[in-house]
């Protein structure tokens, strides 16, 4: 991989790598729970789509070494898109790929922010969707509006995000889909969890773990320095 931000610490590598491998773990552990509930209102590969593509990012990860922040996240969203099938693989691609993009940008915890958000503007994008759709969107969008009150401080409330997503994630049991296979059963989608949302909780969940253990032991999160509010 070429490397795209030259100045990035090794430690920051190492940490960022991480928390992709931590990710990919509990996706792949999950992947009959996310079929489970894409078997009511899907498709009934999301679980199987999401562990084919973790385990080949788990893959690339093994024999590429590199330190290299924007390299590896521009790695982990091509692999995503070319092994996850249906929808998931483009979505979740396009996450990893706007931010390895934009990754030389961040500075601090500021610029963090606004680059998360800048990527999940572009999930939005790729799927033309937005919140309130029943869709990943209504996890990710309440995150990244939780993400100042709760990385702005001197000790961040990790738990906080967990649980916002895993609240988010339930909330869509109600709703009514509106985007993707599941809008085809029409009112008939309502009662069940949408399996992106689910997906993006277990994530998040898998983060935020990853990183609190890192805030614990070293006080740095992942931004260049490890920078302090």
């Amino acid at each position: 991989m070429a490397s795209t931000q030259p100045h990035a610490t090794q430690t920051q590598g190492a940490l960022l790598r991480r928390l992709v491998l931590a990710v990919a773990d509990r996706v792949i552990e999950s992947a009959e729970e996310l079929t489970r509930l894409d078997q009511a209102i899907g498709d009934g590969d999301h679980g199987l789509n999401m562990k084919r593509g973790f385990e080949a990012v788990r893959a690339a990860l093994a024999s590429d070494p590199t330190d290299d922040c924007g390299a590896l996240l521009l790695g982990v969203g091509r692999t995503l898109v070319m092994k996850v099938g249906g929808a998931s693989g483009p979505l979740y691609g396009s996450f990893f790929l706007q931010l390895g993009k934009d990754w030389a940008q961040i500075s601090d915890r500021a610029t963090l922010i606004a680059c998360l958000r800048k990527s999940v503007d572009a999930v939005a994008s790729r799927g033309k969707s937005h919140p309130g759709q029943k869709t990943m969107l209504d996890v990710l969008f309440p995150l990244v509006d939780a993400l100042p009150g709760v990385l702005e401080t001197q000790l961040p409330d990790l738990a906080r995000l967990r649980d916002l997503a895993a609240e988010r994630a339930q909330a869509t049991i109600p709703m009514l889909a509106e985007r993707g296979r599941a809008s085809f059963l029409k009112e008939r989608s309502i009662g069940h969890m949408d399996p992106g949302a689910a997906s993006s909780s277990l994530m998040v969940t898998a983060v935020c773990e990853v990183l609190g253990e890192a805030f614990r032991t070293s006080g740095a999160l992942l931004t260049p320095a490890g920078d302090q509010p």
